[in-house]
């Protein structure tokens, strides 16, 4: 009796272990993200601190300075985001325009 427990907790621990840390052949990872897939992202997750930042001073919750110190930093962080943002569409559509003249006749 005590050593079919014992051979039983250990199929259930070995079963346990192999469902736990078994990794398959092939991982599906989700789609890659490009920086400008992050900035837009980001982007979005700004513009929403900036409209809970007002909704919240609204409320009564932030004092004149502290929200104003908070809205500046969020400001210009949705500027540089902006920023690059435009500067790698720039790019983009550069090296668009490079790959559609290749090859044609002047």
């Amino acid at each position: 009796m005590n050593t079919s427990v014992i051979l039983i907790c250990g199929l259930v621990t070995l079963g346990t272990l192999v469902y736990v840390f078994y990794i398959p052949g092939q991982i599906y990872t989700g789609p890659t993200k490009t920086r400008l897939v992050y900035l837009r992202e980001r982007k979005e997750a700004v513009y929403d601190n900036l409209r809970d930042l007002n909704f919240e001073y609204k409320a009564g919750k932030f004092p004149d300075a502290d929200y104003q110190e908070m809205k500046t930093s969020l400001e210009d962080e949705a500027a540089a985001i902006l920023a690059e943002i435009a500067r790698l569409e720039e790019v983009a559509a550069t090296g668009a325009s490079l790959r559609d003249r290749k090859g044609a006749r002047v």
